[in-house]
């Protein structure tokens, strides 16, 4: 009986590797590496953590800012079958032990500005029994005791690729933390993960029947530049990663601490990038007014399209994006829990919405699928290539990973849809973000694209303050454009013209800004807590 072909992140890079050795793989700041530069030195990283005392299964933490050394550090660690755990460079002391405790990690990279919460948090951990420091210029005298160098690590190790058979099974990890709460690790299966997210550039053609088949997808393949804006720490910064390499591309990692639109539009001239990877509105809009103020300014004749993932692109910005700068935006709706689960499909108005199938649709309470075009509102969810669940977290994991009475194992990630008549998706928004006023649910998702839409704002978000009468009431925060001033009513005026009157914010807030994750997802603990604030007052 012939074995099942498996499908490993590290098997697979290595495929690509071998097609084409001289390609260039990654652009990161002054670092170029092609992919058998790349390979050579993920070995080294790999060698050096097995000699350190990592094993197949665990842990190894990676703390740092966007930089060449990061993805390296994730190839390595997979081709050590070990599980490369990614770290918010913006966690404080109490978030990071939350973290250190829950995975259990035996190893870290960290970067050398982040050394000193590690080595405060280290002695409470004794399973974290290796440290590895990443130059960058910072004072070297913020140590973590028996830290080893990377670049004198990767020097004394080997840059053999000699590694034993690995699995389909083999782990992959993402810590989450979405919107709210503390940060969570999704565990996939390495196979399912790649085909749930990282093989877009297949998009349309069969399944692969084994690795072998990618080589030569790569081989006719041009070699094209990506861009991603996206911190690797987050899951759209490595879904984008991999899904360049397994089209055999140059991945352009963005390394600034801070989005610019001008520094990323001068590299897409540059380096001639073929498409910019964003997450949500809060990339997207930026580069959006930039080509509305800055026609000429540089050649961006190379770059063809956005690809969006991670956090809703409202429809006026994916317009503008279309219409002002003539790019083809790719608009997936994707989660740590679902993989891309779908791609946005054309709708009347501009709405967005998603092509459904039978992998991905809207569930009611008894797990039954909601039938198309019936107004009822239920639960996304997504079967076939699914996480096995939540590292640490059972009571999490059983609430999340559902089996029908079909014996069908479903992920419902906590947002609302509909299923149109057409069969596409529209997405309401999270249920845990859901406003009940007056005994109305209303999804802020759908508000915020009505004050969107509204030439004189910038960006927006909606949250539900305590009201004596009605429970919560509909409560936006407002960024308006520069120059602009936006009164209460031409907005609440604006807004029923596309929601119902119940759903129009009672109270709008004008601010300078929007409190966002470094992932670009607004951050809605601190967007609530400020709305009650100015509420309040």
């Amino acid at each position: 009986m012939t074995a099942s072909p498996t499908f490993n992140l590290a098997d697979l890079f290595e495929v690509v590797v071998d097609a084409v050795p001289e390609r260039a793989a990654l652009v990161a700041g002054d670092v170029r590496l092609s992919y058998r530069e790349l390979d050579e030195r993920a070995n080294r990283v790999a060698h050096h953590l097995v000699d350190a005392g990592v094993k197949p299964g665990d842990f190894v933490g990676i703390h740092a800012w966007n930089r060449a050394e990061w993805i390296e550090t994730m190839v390595g660690v997979h081709k050590a079958r070990a599980v490369p755990i990614n770290i918010n460079y913006r966690y404080v002391e109490a978030e990071l032990r939350y973290l250190f405790d829950n995975s259990g990690m035996t190893a870290i990279v960290v970067e050398r500005a982040f050394a000193d919460l590690v080595a405060g948090l280290a002695p409470e951990f004794p399973g974290l029994r290796h440290v590895v420091v990443l130059e960058d210029g910072t004072d070297p005298s913020h140590a973590v005791p028996g830290e080893a160098r990377y670049e004198e690590a990767l020097a004394a190790a080997s840059p053999a690729r000699d590694f034993g058979e690995r699995s389909g099974d083999d782990l992959y990890g993402l810590y989450t933390g979405g919107t709210t709460g503390m940060p969570k690790c999704v565990l996939w299966r390495s196979e399912d993960i790649f085909f749930a997210a990282l093989q877009a550039g297949r998009s349309g053609k069969p399944k692969l029947a084994s690795p072998e088949e990618l080589a030569g997808d790569v081989l006719a393949s041009n070699g094209h530049v990506m861009m991603g804006l996206a911190p690797m720490m987050h899951g759209g910064g490595q879904w984008s990663m991999w899904n360049t390499f397994y089209m055999g591309n140059t991945y352009l990692l963005w390394t600034g601490k801070r989005f610019d639109p001008d520094a990323v539009m001068a590299l897409v001239e540059q380096e001639k990038v073929l498409s910019l990877s964003v997450v949500g509105d809060g990339m997207a809009r930026p580069l959006a007014d930039w080509y509305e103020a800055n026609t000429g300014k540089y050649d961006l004749s190379s770059l063809m399209a956005v690809s969006n993932g991670g956090a809703p692109m409202s429809a006026p910005v994916r317009n503008q994006l279309e219409k002002v700068a003539g790019l083809f935006v790719i608009d997936s709706f994707g989660a740590s829990e679902t993989g891309a689960a779908a791609r946005q499909a054309g709708a009347p108005g501009g709405a967005t919405r998603f092509a459904s199938s039978a992998t991905t649709t809207v569930l009611d309470d008894d797990l039954k699928p909601v039938a198309p075009g019936s107004g009822i509102v239920g639960r996304l969810a997504v079967s076939g290539h699914i996480p096995l669940g939540y590292h640490g977290d059972d009571e999490k994991t059983r609430a999340t990973f559902l089996i029908d009475g079909d014996g069908r194992r479903w992920v419902l990630p906590g947002d609302f849809a509909l299923i149109e008549e057409d069969g596409t998706l529209t997405l309401l928004g999270r249920g845990s973000a859901t406003i009940n006023t007056g005994g109305e649910k209303v999804f802020p998702d759908e508000v915020e694209a009505a004050l969107k839409s509204h030439a004189d704002v910038f960006d927006a978000v909606v949250v539900g303050v305590p009201d004596p009468r009605f429970g919560q009431r509909v409560t936006a925060l407002v960024v308006p454009r520069e120059g602009s001033a936006p009164s209460f009513d031409e907005l609440s005026a604006h807004a029923r013209t596309q929601i119902a009157g119940y759903k129009a914010p009672k109270e709008i807030h004008f601010v300078d800004a929007i409190e966002r994750t470094a992932a670009g997802k607004v951050d809605l603990r601190a967007a609530k807590s400020r709305a009650e604030e100015l509420s309040a007052q």
